[in-house]
């Protein structure tokens, strides 16, 4: 598969045509940033883990008949994936409160959320991915009400897969980001799933493995990536 122009380049990754019409290359770099791109660092092997992690996760959730436009590794840093036409709603479930939920409720971070909170929110660094719910979506047509209510069922099915493989791992899976697209007009998981766009605490300890510990200026982003990893069972050498 030829590798061929860039067709987006995102805060971490960037995403190149190939020869195929209906296949794109997703490589993840080693930036890691936040506050929406302001505070942007680089870390040796990032790439590498996140580019393992996600593909290792995209086929538990295929195993669980969930659809990804996951296709195969290319590199340590590279995978080939469908070329999707990406919806600009991302979808959120929260199992327990941390981040913007507690700012914007007060909540005691690592509050037990149940049944789990399923948010919204449009794809848009400009106006820094505003919280929306349904009625936006149906409104502003940014998604079809069909098609929005398969992202929620997949969402939901995918915290079930999820939640099991990470508690198995002595590891709460607190909140994640899942992003979905249109392939021959089948809703599709797409993007990733990674430690970047997930949080994830040693069941225990309540350590932060994720990339809070960026965000809060806390240390040891890649030893807590790879010890993620290494628990479920993912190979990264």
């Amino acid at each position: 598969m030829q590798k061929k122009a860039e067709l987006y380049r995102g805060k971490a990754k960037t995403v190149y045509f190939t020869d195929d019409p209906n296949l794109l290359v997703l490589e993840f770099r080693n930036d890691t940033s936040a506050l929406d791109g302001e505070r942007i660092e680089q870390f040796e092997r990032k790439g590498m883990i996140n580019n393992k992690f996600n593909y290792f996760i995209m086929q538990k959730l295929e195993q669980a008949g969930i659809p990804t436009q996951m296709e195969r590794l290319l590199s340590d840093t590279e995978s080939l994936v469908k070329k999707l036409t990406m919806i600009p709603v991302e979808c959120v479930i929260r199992n327990r409160a941390a981040g913007s939920l507690v700012k914007r409720l007060g909540i005691e971070e690592g509050t037990l959320l149940e049944p789990p909170i399923f948010d919204l929110f449009l794809k848009n660094d400009a106006q820094h991915d505003p919280m929306i719910n349904e009625s936006y979506c149906e409104t502003f047509g940014w998604v079809s009400r069909a098609h929005l209510s398969e992202m929620k069922r997949l969402s939901y099915k995918a915290n079930e897969v999820l939640n099991a493989l990470f508690d198995k791992a002595e590891l709460i899976l607190v909140d994640f980001k899942l992003e979905f697209g249109l392939f021959n007009g089948q809703v599709v998981l797409g993007d990733e799933f990674s430690p970047d766009g997930s949080r994830l605490w040693d069941k225990k300890t309540k350590d932060k493995l994720d990339k809070d510990r960026f965000r809060q200026s806390l240390g040891g982003l890649i030893e807590a990536y790879e010890e993620v990893a290494k628990r479920i069972g993912i190979c990264l050498d």
